[in-house]
């Protein structure tokens, strides 16, 4: 039988990874929209005003077989040496089976956000265990579920304590043993705020002059001190107390709770998490209780569902920056979720005597090297110590550092005669004997022999951590390998399902794309190595920031923001300082549209900006007269202005171009929030548009994944002028001050967007745009009879996502949002956005990455929903007791007692559900008032779960 050969090179790979529709459903699809071809489309969608002139072009796109090996190419132009830099970020191992079952695992790390929290047990469990870690180990009542990065966090605990002290003083006292880019960015914060930052010996602070002090333990040099009476002092003046606490030095050392103080930061880097050149990393924050509703980012809690049985919610969820809009308190919108599971699940792993183990044993380490140096007539301090030693050599600095190089070690170069070791719990016997060898001595590490230890029992912990039972779960790989899948076979994530989103742009993360993150060229190299140890880093830092620069039209890129909202803040402040520069710092007004993301009012109060709103239309566009006459009312004093496009109502707006116009010629500059660059790759470019600055989201346009809440990547790309007022880092000697602890933000993860744009090529990413597109405005074409389209195009089209207007359920069935979102959930899928940017209603975006079937399904799934809304409607259901009003329904449900007017078929198997491989949620409606009415936000004791069980 004869049979045609494939052309392997030609056989079309990267779209059939990304792109999820096959030629013959794009046209089936089209046939529905009533168009001939994609092109017809895309004209009819994208105006021809802000088309971009020539195509994006690098060269043909790889195979994978290829782009793998150009990777690996350029990964191994990174030296592998073992740093002993620590300054916050230390050697770990992050655990086989949590590395293998989480950290590889497309069901942890392609989840979302746990805003629908009957479809997030899991992850909520893992983060709630992390919660719980880390208010242990700090002796503090409550801690959320992690933030960017201990720099970033350090500076959200001291715009808290000015939010919460008493105090009416305007300084903050800095210990000068921080790590230096906890002091920079800290500083970076302070200064749009009119924060007086006071540096300086923690001996030396005025308690009277300041509203908090944050101090570092162990200190950036190695010095451990018992903080109790300055706190107390601070406390008497009713300041505020911050300790940055290393959580590995906290299973012996005495805990900033002890001490007296109110909050407490830090990194969990070391619980398991690689170095990664400086991130993902999950910080964390614990408070007093008093403080709670204070405190930035999110704080998982512990409910019930509507049959009584334990459930876990994010608590307190007005925090959510996005709804507080220009009155939060911070931007935080991404956080670091999946890096904390593993923490969490390092610590679940270890236990407390594991970790007490690991402890002890860098300490004793620790004690060993400082002996040995000691017996070779160096200074070393301080006397009492966890990890951390400084080493006085005077003129010999040069010497030793080079000899460390030479075999193999990176040390600290501190001021121009001294040098820091940090030791770890990978540090071996020979990487001490190499150390005392770069120092001259000629020793051998006798372990056994020597087991020193240089902390007095006075500074010791007696506290007891980690009690809950699931920090003392059998130790057989069996049994933690189990648990890991039990918390995932809760959730439901994109390698489930659909997840449709609007405006959060969840596509598929392809598994060849992240193989590159686990490489131990880009995990284990310390964010402060010389720059000639990470060439493979840089040269791929520079490869990808030049693709992007074509993609958006900007003229540079800074890769350091580590999250979407924090690229807002970092872009607000590169043009902050642009004006400073000019002389016109009295630029403080940002005219913002009411339909713009929630991040970007709060973003621009942190740069110390009043925020004035803008109308939108009866299009739902901005309202361009309004915008004018704001821009004119506000001239002198028009810093910039921040705008979504497309439109977060998913429409491509004509005026976007004479906005940005009115903009400048007020002498402002346009802000362009890149959240919806899936719609734009390849089509138009914000810096031909009119934009001077836009944060891009790698975890949305560029495949990073979302991970349950981060990580996540906000790099910022500027038009020429303003590249010179990009953030800086103090590593870099630069004058302009960091937003995040690394020099690059999170650049572990950039292999993933990297990967993503050699595979694709210019012509596949836009592609790729088209086809999300298309399967937007296909969905749109199939509900917007049934639910109507909230806003199009005058033409009647939408870009990559639509707002189904559900609002008319509510008046003629008391059919919520919520209803909808949660019937969804029995389909096995995550709801849309829900009420945002209008309340009421769904956003819904499929991204270029499902086929049409799951498009199908989706849209059978809000047909049956409308047609049970319509037997409300019409009296053939129960208004209050129907499938919608008791959704999500559970395997519980399915098998137990029966009492509702309509079968269990329909109650678990509604349209769009699979048959055999159906997911069933775990727990019935969570109930969010009984929860903030109830807060508890730790793991709460195993009586709990058998009475759920039960």
């Amino acid at each position: 039988m004869a049979f045609e050969l494939t052309d392997y090179e030609a056989y079309d790979f990267a779209n059939r990874r990304h792109i999820g529709p096959s030629p013959e459903e794009m046209a089936d699809m089209l046939q529905v929209l009533g168009f001939e071809s994609l092109d017809a489309l895309i004209d009819a969608t994208v105006p021809p005003a802000i088309r971009q002139e020539k195509a994006l072009d690098w060269g043909p796109a790889m195979t994978e077989r290829d782009a793998l090996f150009h990777m690996k190419q350029v990964a191994g132009k990174n030296k592998m040496l073992t740093s002993l830099i620590g300054q916050g970020y230390y050697g770990t191992t992050t655990p086989a089976p949590i590395l293998r079952n989480i950290l590889e695992n497309p069901a942890w790390y392609t989840a979302y956000t746990p805003y629908q929290p009957e479809i997030s047990q899991g992850r909520l469990e893992a983060l709630l265990n992390f919660q719980t870690m880390v208010s242990d180990l700090t002796g503090l009542d409550i801690a959320n579920a992690s933030l960017l990065d201990e720099s970033t966090a350090a500076a959200e605990a001291m715009t808290m304590a000015k939010r919460s002290s008493k105090s009416k003083a305007t300084s903050f006292f800095v210990d000068e043993n921080c790590h230096p880019q906890n002091i920079a960015v800290i500083q970076t914060r302070a200064e749009p705020l009119d924060i007086d930052v006071i540096v300086g010996n923690p001996e030396d602070v005025d308690p009277e002059s300041v509203f908090g002090a944050i101090f570092q333990y162990p200190g950036t040099y190695g010095h451990v001190r018992d903080f109790t009476q300055t706190i107390a002092a601070l406390h008497e003046h009713k300041a505020l107390a911050i300790v940055a606490a290393d959580p590995l030095s906290l299973v012996l050392l005495k805990s900033p709770g002890e001490m007296g103080a109110d909050i407490a930061v830090g990194s969990t880097q070391r619980f398991g998490v690689p170095m990664g050149y400086g991130g993902p990393h999950a910080a964390y924050m614990a408070s007093k209780d008093a403080y709670k509703r204070a405190m930035p980012g999110r704080i998982i809690g512990v409910s019930i569902d509507s049959r009584g049985n334990q459930a876990y919610r994010l608590a307190l969820q007005t925090r959510e920056q996005h709804i507080r809009r220009e009155k939060a308190n911070s931007n935080v919108c991404t956080a670091q979720a999946l890096l904390a599971v593993i923490a969490s699940m390092y610590a679940v792993y270890h236990g407390p005597d594991g970790l007490k183990a690991i402890a002890q044993s860098v300490h004793r380490k620790t004690s060993r090297l400082a002996k040995g140096l000691e017996s070779l007539g160096f200074d070393v301090q301080p006397e009492v110590f966890f990890d951390t030693i400084t080493v006085e050599v005077g003129p010999l600095q040069g010497v030793v550092m080079n000899a460390a190089v030479e075999h193999g070690i990176n040390l600290r170069k501190i001021g121009s005669t001294r040098v820091g070791i940090s030791l770890d719990e990978q540090t071996r016997p020979e990487t001490i004997e190499a150390v005392w060898a770069a120092f001259g001595g000629d020793m051998k590490d006798d372990s056994e022999a020597n087991r020193e230890y240089r902390l007095p029992q006075h500074a010791l912990r007696d506290s007891e951590y980690l009690t809950h039972p699931i920090f003392h779960l059998n130790r057989a790989e069996a049994e933690i390998t189990r648990y890991m899948r039990r918390l995932a076979d809760r959730d439901l994530a994109l390698d489930r399902a659909m997840i449709p989103l609007g405006s959060c742009t969840m596509k598929l993360n392809a598994a060849v794309e992240m193989i590159p993150v686990t490489w131990p060229e880009f995990g284990n190299m310390h964010p402060f190595v010389p720059q000639d140890q990470a060439a493979g880093y840089l040269e791929m830092i520079a490869d990808l920031n030049d693709k992007l620069c074509q993609i958006t039209g900007y003229d540079a890129i800074s890769q350091q923001p580590n999250s979407g909202a924090q690229g807002e803040y970092a872009g607000l402040l590169t043009i902050r300082n642009y004006h400073i520069a000019r002389g016109e710092g009295l630029r403080n007004v940002c005219l913002i549209p009411t339909s713009a993301h929630g991040t970007n009012p709060a973003s621009a109060q942190m740069a110390g900006w009043k925020v004035v709103p803008v109308k939108a239309d009866e299009k739902g566009n901005i309202d361009l007269a309004d915008f004018r006459e704001k821009a004119e009312l506000h001239s002198e004093a028009l810093a910039a202005c921040m705008i979504t496009y497309p439109s977060t109502h998913g429409v491509f707006e004509e005026t976007v171009q004479e906005v940005c116009r009115i903009t400048h010629d007020h002498g402002g500059q346009v802000y362009i929030d890149g959240a919806n660059m899936n719609a734009m790759v390849g089509l138009s470019r914000p810096g031909d548009i009119g934009g001077d600055v836009s944060h891009l989201n790698l975890h949305k346009t560029f495949c990073i994944p979302h991970g349950g809440g981060g990580p996540g990547m906000g790099p910022i790309g500027v038009k020429a002028h303003l590249a010179q007022y990009l953030p800086g880092h103090p590593e870099y000697e630069s004058a302009v001050g960091p937003v995040s602890a690394a020099p690059f933000g999170s650049p572990s993860i950039l292999p993933v967007s990297w990967a993503y744009v050699l595979l694709m090529g210019g012509a596949g990413l836009t592609q790729a745009t088209r086809v999300a597109i298309l399967n937007a405005n296909y969905i749109a074409a199939r509900l917007k009879d049934d639910y109507g389209i909230l806003y199009t195009s005058d033409n009647g089209r939408v870009a990559h996502e639509c707002i189904l207007d559900t609002r008319p359920l509510a008046e003629s069935a008391h059919v919520s949002v919520d209803d909808i979102a949660k019937r969804l959930i029995d389909s096995g899928f995550h709801a849309p956005t829900m009420s945002w940017p209008v309340a009421g209603t769904l956003m819904v975006e499929p991204t270029e990455s499902e086929p049409k079937a799951e498009l199908d399904r989706f849209v059978d799934a809000m047909l049956s929903i409308r047609q049970e809304a319509r037997d409300i409607e019409e009296g053939r259901s129960d208004a209050e007791n129907n499938p919608l009003k008791n959704a999500p329904h559970t395997l519980a449900d399915l098998v137990g007692e029966w009492d509702r007017p309509y079968s269990r078929q329909q109650a678990c198997y509604p349209a769009g559900s699979f048959g055999v491989d159906k997911y069933l949620a775990p727990v019935n409606r969570v109930d969010n008032a009984y929860g903030d009415r109830n807060l508890v936000c730790t793991c709460p004791p195993m009586e709990a779960y058998e009475e759920a069980e039960g």
